[in-house]
């Protein structure tokens, strides 16, 4: 399934936390991936479609660096990301081998590989940043992944800082890290998110007008039908 364009608008402008909120009022708590936080500041708040990918424990007939070779290896996996895609490693939360370095992440950036996003580290940290490949990880870690990691496959199911996350899901990152919005559910998803945004905006202007929070944040009855005359009037044509 392809994201459409009007989804796609909507969501660019809507954040994380927002999401995460959206999530929570239909029954979603667990979608923020622990541990992937910005490599460096300033990065881009993106959405795209995840491409997964999966390491399991070190076995050391396995983790070898005979492996990179291998038709299953993230080298054979990098070449089947589409562009546009967020790459979403399930590293088991591992901090002591990086699974990607400067090599791989210059070629992700080559295909067109939206970010990288996994709650594991990555390595050759100077090289990494100048591919400009926006990254979300626990940060880096010289010991290449077989030090620590079998990779096994992609395109499944993962569970990536303890969220499971099946491709094609939906992904958002930006500075608080990212979530991942359920296929099925994302113009659904969209549509409240942008009303979410509307109303938080209305409050924060209450706020700074000094209205106490209480019947405010969360809104009241009364609260609401401020609000909502608040919300006719700023679409009314001019």
């Amino acid at each position: 399934m392809t994201i459409d364009s009007a989804t796609l608008a909507t969501l660019s402008g809507i954040s994380t936390a927002t999401i995460t909120t959206v999530l929570l009022k239909k029954g979603l708590r667990n979608v923020w991936m622990r541990g992937t936080r910005p490599i460096r500041t300033g990065q881009p708040r993106l959405i795209g479609q995840a491409f997964t990918l999966r390491f399991v424990p070190a076995r050391e007939d396995l983790a070898t660096p005979d492996s990179w070779s291998s038709p299953i290896s993230t080298r054979a996996a990098i070449e089947a990301m589409p562009e546009g895609c967020i790459a979403v490693v399930d590293a088991m939360g591992v901090t002591d081998a990086g699974i990607f370095g400067d090599i791989l992440c210059a070629r992700m950036a080559k295909k067109g590989v939206a970010g990288l996003v996994t709650d594991g580290v990555v390595r050759d940290i100077a090289g990494v940043l100048g591919t400009g490949l926006p990254v979300w990880c626990q940060g880096t870690a010289a010991p290449a992944s077989v030090a620590g990691l079998t990779f096994v496959g992609w395109q499944q199911p993962v569970g990536c800082g303890g969220v499971a996350v099946f491709p094609d899901d939906v992904v958002m990152v930006d500075d608080d890290g990212a979530v991942v919005i359920p296929q099925k559910l994302i113009a659904e998803v969209a549509a409240a998110a942008g009303s979410q945004e509307q109303l938080e905006a209305w409050i924060m202007t209450q706020v700074e007008e000094g209205v106490p929070l209480p019947g405010l944040y969360p809104p009241n009855a009364e609260n609401k039908a401020r609000y909502e005359a608040w919300a006719a009037q700023s679409i009314r044509p001019k």
